[in-house]
């Protein structure tokens, strides 16, 4: 989701060469983070779900509502959340969390419960989250990492050697789990990923438990990412998208008593802004591997090309020559492991 949207602004910013300020840096790289742990809960919960754990896919599901509210709370959706802008993020983060209020499903004394780690702002409530969340990790973990059934329906399934992961366009934890340590985050740093401080997870054997075993430690490596930040935030405060007003629509109070900038947000919501001809290409570490946004501009307020390089493509390439050899109650394990969204495919 937001690991998207990073890609696409990050390729219109090094067309446009706008700066990005500092806090908006830093705002980006905690919500990559969130969205890498909200991405391997849906994977942990389908993926065992698939292949016969009930209980894992409501455990995560729990957390995934909270970062979902984080979600909410800053852009106002819950999925397409468009928070990131081409020179930084929409607005701050609020000083506030929406909270429960009292139903005809709640109770007054449940609500403030429910209410209890709400009562501050959006980054008290994900310190909070960080806090609490690597218990929620030693519990999945519990449910699988030893369970004599989910070894046997994972351990030696779908086995791909380093040199042919990287042959078949293998990257994120498809590529790691069979060895290979390569992190666009360590690798090509962006935004303020060379100023914190995260190990890069990798297997030794290819197989479906190893590509489990690296997206878990990933999501503990994440909520270190996420701290860091939520420290850094709340210590450094300033302006989270850029003032070229070029690009970005002026502050609705400028807007109403300077003609100038109301000149501005009118040229910007009725044409947009000329991005200069070139062709870029900018990619991120997203949660199911390299994200990329290839754009070709000739100089008009649209794009003339954009093509979106989605990881998933690539892995369900893969799929014919890792299930050969295997029984067909596998193909339900190989599907998961993949993590594929057909969404990224089908297009």
């Amino acid at each position: 989701m937001m690991c998207n949207e990073h890609a696409y602004v990050a390729a219109i910013e090094k067309l446009l060469g706008i700066d990005v300020p500092i806090r908006a840096q830093y705002i980006r790289v905690m919500f990559d983070e969130l969205t890498r742990i909200l991405n391997h809960l849906m994977w942990l919960g389908a993926h065992a779900l698939d292949i016969g754990a009930m209980t894992v896919f409501l455990y995560a599901f729990r957390e995934r509502e909270d970062l979902m509210d984080c979600y909410e709370a800053v852009s106002g959706a819950r999925m397409h959340a468009t928070y990131y802008r081409p020179g930084g993020v929409y607005r701050d983060l609020p000083e506030r969390m929406p909270q429960y209020r009292p139903s005809k499903w709640h109770s007054s004394r449940e609500v403030e419960e429910l209410n209890r780690n709400r009562e501050g702002s959006l980054l008290e409530f994900i310190e909070d989250f960080t806090e609490r969340f690597p218990g929620c990790i030693d519990e999945y973990e519990t449910l699988l990492t030893d369970n004599r059934i989910w070894k046997q329906r994972t351990v030696g399934i779908g086995v791909v050697a380093p040199e042919r992961a990287k042959a078949l366009g293998f990257s994120g934890p498809m590529l790691r789990g069979s060895g290979v340590e390569w992190d666009l985050r360590k690798k090509q740093p962006y935004e303020v990923y060379d100023r914190l401080d995260f190990d890069i997870p990798v297997g030794m054997n290819g197989d479906c438990y190893d590509r489990y075993l690296v997206r878990i430690e990933e999501m503990r490596q994440s909520n270190r990412i996420v701290r860091q930040c939520a420290d850094w935030l709340r210590a450094n405060p300033g302006p989270v998208i850029a003032e070229n007003h070029k690009v970005v629509p002026p502050p609705r109070e400028e807007m109403k008593r300077d003609m100038e900038a109301l000149i501005h947000h009118f040229k910007l919501f009725t044409e947009g802004y000329c991005v200069p001809e070139g062709e870029v290409y900018a990619a991120v570490e997203a949660p199911k591997g390299e994200f990329g946004a290839y754009i070709v501009s000739d100089g008009a307020n649209k794009p003339y090309r954009v093509k979106l390089r989605a990881p998933g493509f690539a892995h369900l390439a893969a799929m014919d020559e890792m299930i050969r050899g295997h029984m067909l109650a596998d193909v339900v394990a190989m599907i998961g492991t993949l993590d594929v969204v057909f969404g990224e495919v089908d297009r």
